[in-house]
């Protein structure tokens, strides 16, 4: 199906084009789909966003009133348009959103403007793309007609079924879950239509578990992978590092696993030299070929527990795997790096590699474990005993870099994924693409840790080069926490006792503020709080980018995934432009002259006064690499971000399943107005202690201090608190976990014996 967005993304911003050439762009050979675009046209030039400029012609309007935004809903109807621009969210009434769903694309335009605290109010003009054509739902008999209501109550719908979808009715309302595939969205007063595509059992497996949340996100579909050849990688000017003792860290277990970077270090003026190896995926894969749309429409590699869906197809990981005593074409990148752990030089350059061992989580336990000066060498360590002195100097960088992180204020909160078996590799860091804005602490015997500092140096420094270049690139920026937002934690920490440092304006620097967190009883609860205050991280076009940051200063948060083309397709496309400027870049002002310019040395641009690619080859570039790029990546970077936290909900529901009728010793880990929800050890998972369950007294809810207080008898429920609680009831599918307080009626006695006393004492 054809969306809006991708015909307006095909009509250029400052220029008409033809309908017939505008029907090759989106290949509609059949009659139908040219019938159904030429529907589709009529409807844009009705609404005024398309114009007919000449017969045959089409243009985009200049209406800048029309506002492109991802719709944001909650199961309660409240409704906002999240603007692709970053300027404040348009709430959106019922009335207004003209049959949009929760996630999907649209044009929004305001009708009221947002005034004080107020946010502005829009109407949506046009759907743009649709989040899914499949959903998943319950299907029930209502009347004599067969209905499916959406799992996702944010999606303010239902679907109208056929009779014979009657079948996967079962007595048990909760077991009719299917997944149903669109047919008709709804038009004017005409609901939406579909079918069942399949029926989706309930069971406490992995295998299960992950059907249903594939599904959710809209994963579930596998396009087959095209067939096509891969191209030879360049053989000419490769730097020859076959005698490097380069090491590959790998934590992941899970089959299909991405390729991790090699990586060697060794001793180098007072510091230390670095380099890290990528797999050359850009050089065997030509930007816009099948392969690399196909590449585009995966985006990235998705871990599904005790496997991964890789990123590449079979030949391409065959071909640019890196294996130990094996030679392999790379990337590398080399980094100077002083005592106290900043990085004053690099290089890239193409290179072949022949790594010498392959570094697991066991590895480096036993290294942790070992006496530093003994002698002897543990079983485990035998097979790699002549590269422990590498692994030393690798561990030893790493500590440097993360010091100099957390000189540079980069967050780390100490919140790990609980340890459930069944989530397999979920368990473990992700080193490939930065998806939040903090990260966890170094930890020297995990390899995906180690990894993960490494990269993120990497990252850094590959921003300020493509920078300084002005090449096109994919970025990560993160915005530093609002102060206001800041002084909210402070507040809540303040509240519990913790003991802040302020400064002279009576503001916790960050550093002073996670030191305190990290001494406190409730660590996890007021990190956690931390973790939500945080901005989410932009994934932006660097050369839409506006900011005019010094590349030179090492204080910014902005990153270009460079180090994982095996994992997702942001750090492929960078790896593309990094190939084509070390192949194709113009390293001279003519091809005369005998001065040639490194153009992946650090500095090299100090040198260049000439264009670095040719009009041909940047055209091709800057073709690519486009916002419609960016929002295709964006959103399945988004899905990818919620199947994990899906698969690692329901996981965590299965366990609280287990607990039901129980009791245990929670701690409270949020608090609201209608009741506070409780965090279970040992995996946990959250739920809510409804104020309803709440009988002994009328509870009123105090924002400042982050609790709930009776009225009568002032007891309180406060962040951080450890209280016992039952787990009453568990909904799976949509992670809820209803709990009670269990020691409330004994609460209700003693405080009845403690008024008795008072009032005794009163009477005398």
């Amino acid at each position: 199906m054809i969306s809006v967005e991708k015909i307006l993304d095909q009509i250029p911003q400052d220029s008409s084009i033809e309908i017939k050439k505008l029907e090759k762009i989106l290949k509609l050979t059949k009659k139908a789909d040219r019938i159904n675009l030429e529907i589709a046209l009529k409807a844009l030039f009705k609404l005024g966003i398309i114009l007919e400029c000449d017969k045959g012609m089409v243009t985009l309007s200049e209406d800048n009133s029309l506002i492109k935004a991802r719709l944001r809903c909650s199961s309660k109807g409240y409704c906002f348009a999240i603007r692709d621009d970053n300027e404040d969210d348009i709430y959106i009434r019922d009335n207004n959103l003209n049959h949009a769903w929760n996630e999907d694309r649209v044009l929004v335009r305001i009708s009221r403007i947002g005034l004080r605290r107020r946010s502005p109010e829009g109407i949506v003009q046009c759907i743009l793309n649709r989040r899914s054509e499949n959903l998943l739902g319950l299907i029930n008999q209502e009347d004599d007609e067969i209905i499916a209501k959406p799992l996702d109550d944010r999606v303010l719908t239902t679907i109208k079924l056929p009779t014979s979808d009657k079948e996967y009715l079962t007595n048990n309302d909760s077991r009719n879950l299917v997944e149903v595939q669109i047919d008709r969205y709804p038009l004017a007063q005409l609901h939406a239509e579909g079918h069942v595509v399949r029926h989706l059992p309930i069971e406490n497996n992995l295998s299960s578990d992950r059907e249903i949340i594939l599904t959710k996100t809209n994963l579930q579909k596998i396009h087959p992978t095209p067939r096509i050849g891969l191209k030879t990688p360049n053989v000419k000017n490769r730097v020859d590092l076959t005698n490097q003792k380069c090491l590959i860290f790998q934590g992941w277990k899970s089959l299909n696993a991405p390729q991790m970077p090699a990586i060697y270090s060794e001793p180098f003026n007072g510091g230390t030299k670095l380099w890290v190896h990528v797999p050359a995926i850009a050089e065997r894969c030509p930007l816009n070929n099948k392969l690399d749309l196909w590449l585009r429409q995966r985006s990235v590699a998705l871990c599904l527990g005790d496997t991964w869906r890789p990123l590449l197809n079979e030949s391409l990981t065959k071909a640019a795997l890196f294996a130990p005593k094996v030679i392999s074409e790379a990337i590398s990148i080399c980094l100077d790096i002083d005592k106290d752990g900043s990085i004053y030089n690099w290089e890239f350059s193409l290179s072949k590699i022949k790594p010498f061992a392959i570094i697991s989580n066991k590895h480096l336990e036993a290294i942790s474990k070992r006496k530093p000066r003994s002698r002897v060498i543990p079983v485990t360590l035998k097979p790699i005993k002549d590269c422990l002195d590498v692994i030393s100097n690798i561990v030893h960088t790493v500590k440097a870099l993360n010091e100099d992180e957390i000189r540079l204020k980069l967050i780390k909160l100490d919140l790990p994924i609980p340890n459930i078996e069944e989530l397999g590799d979920l368990r473990m860091i992700d080193p490939s693409c930065k998806l939040q804005s903090w990260t966890l602490p170094l930890r020297v015997n995990d390899a995906q840790s180690i990894i993960e500092v490494i990269l993120r140096s990497v990252n850094r420094i590959s921003y300020k080069h493509f920078k300084a270049l002005k090449l096109p690139g994919i970025q990560i920026s993160t915005d530093f926490i609002d102060a206001n937002s800041l002084n909210d934690v402070v507040k809540s920490a303040l509240a519990l006792d913790v003991k802040i440092e302020l400064n002279e304006e009576g503001v916790p620097s960050l550093p002073n503020l996670l030191k305190a967190f990290a001494v406190a009883p409730c660590q996890r609860v007021l990190e956690k709080m931390l973790k939500h205050t945080l901005p989410e991280p932009k994934v932006q076009l660097i050369h839409d980018n506006d900011i005019n940051d010094d590349i030179n200063d090492d204080i910014n948060n902005n990153e270009l995934p460079l180090c994982n083309p095996t994992s997702n397709y942001i750090s492929l496309i960078n790896q593309h432009i990094l190939v084509n400027l070390l192949i194709d870049g113009k390293d001279s002002q003519s091809p005369r002259s005998k001065e040639k310019v490194n153009l992946g040395l650090k500095d090299s641009w100090k040198d260049i006064t000439w264009p670095i690619f040719n009009k041909a080859l940047e055209d091709t570039i800057f073709s690519n690499i486009n916002a419609s790029l960016l929002q295709q990546i964006c959103d399945i970077q988004r899905q990818s971000s919620s199947l994990k936290t899906g698969l690692i909900s329901i996981a965590q529901a299965h366990q609280a399943e287990m607990l039901i009728g129980s009791e245990i010793e929670a701690v409270i880990s949020g608090v609201q107005s209608y009741g506070f929800f409780a965090e279970l050890p040992p995996f946990m998972s959250e739920g809510l202690v409804h104020v309803s369950s709440l009988n002994d007294d009328w509870y009123e809810y105090r924002s400042r201090q982050n609790l709930l207080i009776g009225r009568k008898f002032k007891k309180t429920y406060q962040l951080g608190d450890t209280i016992h609680v039952k787990v009453t009831k568990v909904d799976v599918l949509r992670n809820q976990i209803d709990l009670e307080v269990v020691d409330n009626n004994e609460q209700i006695d003693d405080n009845k014996h403690l008024d008795q006393q008072i009032g005794q004492q009163v009477s005398t």
